[in-house]
């Protein structure tokens, strides 16, 4: 199945290319497309077995993410954090993933992870209000994963938590208007005094130890890859694919272009040619050490072992290294293809606008993952996150 949904990913590749603008145009993904990812199996990968899913290498998944951003980088962002809850949900207790799969086990979740609300304890859950920013895809989600501290009596915040919401439970604003990832429809959630069950609440702490009470119910060795391990990979890996596909619009373009100034054929110049070698270096070099690691991980995880902390921050100082090396190549290719890549419609300079974008999510934020390890190389005090 999992060789079968790559090849039915990169026969759908032609379609995403051609919505591209469309889904810019219309700042999220278009009905169809999700129903096309649907029917190729992509968003099953992650899901547990007990619920028709593949429970698939996350190589895998990564993989075909990296594909569909290839091809049309919105898509390919919405794809993988949308295709990554589906794994973050089978951590949740047993119940709620009945409540998210048991009707319908193609139900979609969205989230956003940023601690914006304000939880506080009553009977039997808590009470979970707040306004957070940039809940990608949540226009195709019926779940809300969101992030909150729980607050004492005095308003005194303490754990931080995530909160598994029903899309009825939410207001959706439509805030997003951007230059870059224009059509990953990354809204705003806004939820007041909605009642969460303790079933549907999940300790960021439980998750970083990868202790998590769906463990259980789901053993397979993929559920005990830690969370931020999987997460920031997931952000990551878009960013290759759009960079992936930046330099097959580039070549594409120069081989059939003749520079204004001189009439020479670009194809021919002999640092155009060092330029795109450069480029293709970088994106072997990010695709590479993103896959060797996350597979390492998942090594582990599958030999029983608990996941050390070297091997956590190698993943994030690769992974950050992995999101600057596709904007480095992707900036090279731009810097290449003369004044007729800035055209509107064009996919390159679509390319890099959402690379950027990409870039400067928080998962990306270099100094502070390449510090971590640092921090752990040097045997002092770790002090960076995401780990």
């Amino acid at each position: 199945m999992r060789t079968e949904v790559l090849d039915r990913v990169e026969e759908l590749l032609p379609r995403l290319r051609e919505r591209a603008q469309e889904t810019e145009n219309a700042r999220q993904i278009p009905a169809e497309t999700i129903r096309d990812l649907r029917e190729t199996g992509y968003f099953g990968l992650l899901r547990p077995s007990r619920f028709g899913g593949a429970e698939a290498d996350p190589l895998v998944h990564f993989d075909a993410v990296r594909r569909i951003a290839s091809a049309c980088g919105s898509t390919g962002w919405v794809a993988s954090v949308l295709g990554a809850h589906a794994w973050h949900v089978a951590s949740f207790p047993p119940a709620a993933q009945e409540e998210v799969w048991g009707e319908d086990p193609e139900t979609l979740v969205s989230s956003a992870y940023a601690p914006m609300g304000r939880a506080r304890k009553v009977d039997g859950g808590y009470s979970l209000s707040g306004r957070w920013s940039f809940s990608s895809g949540i226009g195709h989600a019926r779940h809300v994963i969101l992030g909150g501290l729980v607050t004492d009596e005095d308003g005194t915040p303490g754990d931080w938590l995530t909160f598994l919401v029903p899309h009825s439970s939410c207001t959706v604003v439509d805030v997003w208007d951007t230059v870059g990832l224009r059509g990953t429809g990354s809204n705003d959630v806004h939820v007041e005094e909605a009642f969460v069950p303790a079933h549907r609440v999940l300790s960021f702490e439980d998750s970083f130890r990868c202790s998590c009470p769906g463990q259980e119910a789901n053993p397979a060795a993929l559920y005990r890859i830690p969370l931020y391990s999987l997460m920031t990979t997931t952000i990551a890996t878009p960013l290759i694919g759009m960079a992936e596909g930046a330099y097959a619009a580039h070549v594409e373009h120069q081989r059939d272009r003749v520079r204004a100034f001189g009439g020479d054929k670009a194809k021919d110049d002999p640092f155009a040619k060092l330029r795109v070698a450069e480029a293709a270096s970088e994106i072997d070099a990010g695709w590479l050490q993103l896959t060797r690691n996350i597979a390492a991980v998942h090594e582990t995880a599958a030999a029983g072992r608990t996941i050390p902390l070297a091997q956590r921050v190698r993943l994030r100082r690769d992974q950050v290294r992995a999101a600057s090396r596709a904007i480095t190549a992707i900036d090279r290719l731009f810097e290449n293809s003369g004044a007729s890549a800035l055209a509107a419609g064009s996919p390159v300079q679509r390319f890099w606008r959402d690379a950027h974008a990409a870039r400067v999510h928080v998962a990306n934020d270099v100094e502070p993952a390449l510090k971590s390890f640092g921090d752990v190389e040097f045997g002092g005090t770790l002090t960076g996150g995401m780990l």
